[in-house]
């Protein structure tokens, strides 16, 4: 894992959030073109760090900073019961840290028929939620590229910790493609290339409906043949023919064995490259006392992998259309 530590510019990251408009929903456009403006006066180890995970990726997929500026617990709001957040919400320093270092990436970007369009989330626990939802808490969210069956898939998932769980139990799990690969047989390898395989949808994306059915194909491997990219869900990918199953349990087993474990604690920013990597998250106990688990995100778009034509804007909402 590729961690940076960013303690000593706490000061200088507080004076640049402090520059960005204090309530960023009012205005998002504008709160993401002040947020790209600052990403150009980021302190040169985390400019030049960020630039580098844009062009390189990394062979785990993923990077932490950590030691950032963060409210201490007793300053912040109770975690939050309910989405989306008011748009009067003052803007929160794991949020200014979202926007700036995510400008420095790409285009922050929300899915319609996710969370009401919108494109900053709270992530936390909730009573009752959709084992594929983000809100489950007290069991295993399985590992899955995010939204892998969209044409317009992020190529980043960024998650920020306002709070952690009580036990500091919670872990967000990543396995990279990278690491995987050498343990795939070729055959298995050359079967997956480009080979589509039927994939169901998050509930966000049916339509109202329970089952839908496999409205998208995925590919496993695709891409750059060497150094191909991932697309793999453990709940929604369904292949069917016996040399599919096989190939994808084998890929399955493979990024078991490879994954990483990295627990979030307040002040950590992680970035998931979501075409290299499958990620998933380690139950936790709620308490419900309003100190609950509480992490930010966004997905970001960037020029690679088709996923942008000309003329988006960072805070764009786009609307689903399934891979095929």
């Amino acid at each position: 894992m590729t961690t940076l530590d960013c303690s000593a510019y706490a000061t200088n990251l507080l004076a640049l959030a402090a520059r960005l408009p204090r309530v960023p929903r009012a205005d998002l456009y504008g709160f993401l073109e002040a947020a790209k403006k600052l990403s150009d006066e980021l302190p040169a180890e985390i400019g030049d760090a960020l630039d580098d995970f844009n062009a390189n990726g990394s062979v785990d997929g993923h990077f932490v900073l950590s030691g950032l500026p963060v409210e201490d617990d007793a300053s912040l709001p109770p975690t939050p019961t309910s989405t989306p957040a008011p748009e009067d919400r003052p803007l929160l320093t794991m949020e200014a840290m979202l926007a700036i270092f995510g400008r420095r990436l790409g285009l922050q970007t929300g899915y319609q028929e996710l969370r009401n369009g919108t494109v900053l989330h709270d992530i936390y626990p909730s009573p009752g939620a959709h084992h594929l939802s983000s809100e489950t808490s007290e069991t295993l969210l399985e590992f899955h590229t995010e939204m892998a069956y969209h044409v317009l898939q992020p190529n980043y998932v960024m998650l920020a910790c306002s709070r952690a769980d009580h036990e500091r139990r919670a872990a967000t799990l990543v396995a990279s493609v990278r690491n995987a690969l050498p343990l795939l047989p070729a055959a298995t390898r050359s079967h997956l290339y480009e080979r589509p395989i039927p994939c169901a949808v998050d509930v966000a994306f049916r339509g109202g409906v329970d089952d839908v059915g496999t409205i998208a194909d995925v590919k496993p491997l695709y891409g750059p043949e060497q150094d191909p990219f991932l697309g793999y869900d453990r709940e929604l990918l369904t292949p069917r023919e016996p040399r599919d199953v096989e190939a994808v349990a084998a890929l399955s087993n493979a990024l078991d064995e490879i994954t990483e474990a990295v627990h979030l604690t307040p002040g950590d920013v992680l970035i998931v490259d979501n075409f290299r990597t499958t990620h998933a998250r380690t139950p936790f106990t709620p308490r419900w006392d309003g100190h609950d688990r509480w992490l930010h995100r966004v997905y970001i778009r960037t020029e690679r992998n088709g996923q942008l034509s000309g003329g988006e804007r960072a805070g764009d909402v786009v609307a689903f259309t399934p891979r095929r």
